[in-house]
């Protein structure tokens, strides 16, 4: 997957896809014009597999610090989704040391709290056979406990932490490949920073969970349930992998969500957020050297995990368009997305030219056919949805302008697609789309976060940061035969599934 309009969204919070929204840059670059990072990016590995890649820039007394686990939705056991997004809040409510006023007081009441829960759910699973009056006796022992446990906790002390030390660009986001937490500080400040996040990758203390759980599941209700577009745009995936994990919701599905289980969570993360299974990054006003010692004091100490094997469900071939229709009381939308391979595959590299041709800017040819003459009022196109680590979808997203039709989008969408088949792009178009691919990727790493966050991105989903150096390469090689040869082979009507929402009558 190549740093474009996706890669967007990955490194802001969250792996969600502003739907109708386009961006356009464009700035002619040659191809040896980008950022040379072969001889600038110093890269270790410890000895309990953490990888650390550290870049050196002076221009201002600052350092971006990324964090990724290469793991995500994508993991998650059956009856468990939900589980990595709900791992990421449990990362913010302290350690054994911090946001405690007495660990082990705190602990007793966490114990409790753990078997309380437990048999909460337990019996509340029976469903119609459950025992009403124990039910309501359990959650009433768990208010209790939790309300002693929080005379013991101190809220947001992480943040406090890093809010009084200058830091700033504090976050996290759980997708469905990858998991990442970066902060923002005074390069001074990087010992703070370590001695923090390896503690939180020791010593992470679940605080809180059960009325987590409640939170992140109020999260859904009011980022799914009440919102048309994302419930369409989980339909829609439902319906384009059949049996692949790409066609879980991140934030889980609800039925899941109501039985979070602090056990497997704490398993999910003993696994998976181990030093084996992690890449940090580190760009700023920093001495390599010195950086490598505050880690492998920090960091060094915590072991390794057996990471299991991937044994993610492949999805088998599409031979036949599949259809969605979500009824609402909202504006017609569409979503059209056809399969296709992911890195490092070259025919990602060529769809990366075809998502600029088609919806790159205002000259892009799907703007032009549908938003400059009044029929849209946005069309997008992504490629590498929902994820990057397996094959995963090209999708072309759109809205019509009233009385408009989705019916009327699809169809001209279709034809700009068979343009690409019948018809080689010009050398002009298919050179102004490898520019402005170039000058996304100068304008990634022109920041320290930016850069940070794909170094981590690529580190961990794409095996190697080095994928970053060689895309321009690939980018080269793309000719209007390969636009042509990739459009014919994959944007085909039985690889298609569309999703529409339909205002309710």
């Amino acid at each position: 997957m190549a740093p474009r309009k996706n890669l967007h969204n990955l490194l802001l919070k969250y792996l969600i896809i502003t739907c109708f929204a386009s961006f356009f840059l464009c700035i002619t670059l040659s191809p040896c014009s980008a950022y040379d990072l072969k001889d600038k990016v110093k890269e270790v590995t410890l000895k309990n597999g953490l990888k650390v890649l550290i870049v050196e820039r002076h221009a201002s007394p600052t350092v971006s610090l990324y964090i990724s686990h290469d793991t995500g939705a994508v993991d998650e056991g059956d009856g468990h989704t939900g589980t990595a997004h709900i791992l990421e809040h449990m990362m913010f409510k302290g350690t054994e040391t911090i946001g405690t006023k007495d660990f082990e007081e705190e602990k007793r009441s966490l114990l409790k709290i753990h078997d309380v829960g437990n048999a909460l759910d337990t019996e509340m699973m029976k469903r119609e056979s459950a025992d009403v009056q124990k039910i309501e006796h359990l959650r009433k022992q768990l208010e209790t406990l939790q309300q002693e446990a929080g005379k013991w906790s101190i809220p947001s002390e992480i943040d406090r932490l890093y809010t009084e030390k200058g830091g700033g660009d504090l976050n996290a986001f759980t997708g469905q490949d990858l998991t990442s937490y970066h902060v923002s500080l005074p390069s001074n400040r990087i010992e703070l920073w370590a001695r923090i996040e390896s503690d939180r990758m020791a010593n992470p203390v679940f605080r809180e969970f059960y009325s987590e759980r409640n939170v992140v599941m109020e999260e859904r209700k009011q980022t799914v349930e009440s919102n048309p577009g994302r419930k369409l745009m989980e339909q829609f995936l439902a319906a384009a992998f059949m049996v692949h994990p790409y066609r879980r919701p991140v934030l889980g599905w609800a039925p899941d969500m109501r039985f979070l289980s602090i056990d497997y969570t704490k398993e999910f993360f003993r696994t998976y957020y181990s030093p084996n299974n992690t890449t940090i990054a580190i760009v700023g006003d920093v001495s390599p050297d010195r950086v490598m010692k505050i880690i492998k004091h920090y960091f060094g100490r915590i072991p390794s995990q057996k990471i299991p094997v991937r044994r993610a469900t492949e999805e088998p071939p599409q031979n036949g368009e599949r259809r969605v229709k979500l009824i609402s009381d909202a504006s017609p939308r569409l979503i059209i997305g056809y399969h296709k391979p992911t890195l490092p595959s070259f025919d990602d590299c060529v769809f990366d030219v075809i998502d600029t041709i088609l919806s790159g800017g205002r000259t892009s040819r799907l703007f032009k056919a549908l938003v400059e003459k009044g029929i849209a009022v946005g069309v997008n196109t992504v490629n590498g949805f929902p994820g990057a680590r397996y094959p995963n979808l090209f999708v072309i997203f759109a809205q019509p302008v009233s009385p408009h039709t989705c019916g009327e989008l699809e169809e001209i969408v279709y034809k700009e697609l068979d343009i690409l088949k019948e018809e080689l792009v010009k050398p002009e178009e298919l050179e102004k789309a490898k520019n402005q691919l170039k000058a996304d990727i100068l304008r990634h790493i022109s920041t320290n976060s930016g850069l940070a966050g794909m170094l981590s991105y690529y580190g961990a989903v794409a095996g190697s940061w080095q994928y970053i150096t060689k895309f321009p390469d690939l980018l080269e090689r793309v000719t209007p035969e390969d636009v042509m040869a990739a459009a014919k082979k994959y944007l085909e009507p039985r690889n298609r599934t569309v999703a529409e929402l339909v205002r309710k009558k």
